[in-house]
């Protein structure tokens, strides 16, 4: 399978690095097609700019700025989204690349003014997140990022996709074992993709 591992932390020393190396590592080994998208290695810019939001609904322009990033997600079958949540939302670098690259004619069609999505090729998407907070306060602020991915994300793919969000929450308080226990889930998930 082709597997598009996108990734947005500024700290490669990070636990979210590890868990970054650790995917590419299962699926890798597993045997599939791994293609990597570390947003701040490459310099990606979240900024959606006045030229591009002009542009948006224009299928033969919209792509001009991302065409790397829209030709890489186009490829994938599975999607792999390792990120830490900060505020109870997605680094600004990630949601940019949300704004930027899920454009019309590329996550999603618009016919007759309704949104149809367009990531049927896309069977799997496993999202592999921390939380400094605990559960409880997520769930009291409503957990954005899941609602995010689990509903948002989640209509873009395939009907039939299968979806995994993996969180670990109160990492500030998380010590070594139950650290190592959420990066063997991790790798047991990735390990039957």
């Amino acid at each position: 399978m082709r597997v598009l591992v996108i990734s947005a932390h500024p700290v490669e020393t990070s636990f979210s690095a590890a868990l970054r190396e650790d995917c590419v590592t299962t699926l890798v080994a597993a045997g599939h097609e791994v293609e990597e998208l570390d947003l701040y290695a490459r310099g990606f810019d979240p900024v959606l700019r006045r030229e591009e939001r002009l542009a948006y609904h224009d299928l033969e322009r919209n792509r001009e700025g991302v065409a790397f990033e829209v030709e890489q997600l186009l490829r994938a079958e599975a999607l792999v989204l390792v990120y830490p949540v900060w505020n109870y939302g997605f680094p600004a670098i990630l949601k940019g690349y949300f704004d930027r690259v899920f454009l019309p004619g590329v996550s999603f069609r618009l016919e007759n003014g309704v949104v149809k999505p367009n990531l049927g090729h896309i069977r799997r998407l496993v999202t592999v997140t921390t939380y400094g907070g605990s559960r409880l306060r997520a769930f009291l602020v409503g957990d954005p990022p899941r609602k995010l991915v689990c509903r948002v994300l989640r209509a873009l793919i395939a009907p039939i996709g299968r979806l995994s969000y993996l969180a670990l929450y109160d990492l500030n308080r998380a010590d070594a074992p139950r650290r190592d226990a959420f990066r063997d889930k991790v790798k047991r998930t990735l390990q039957e993709l």
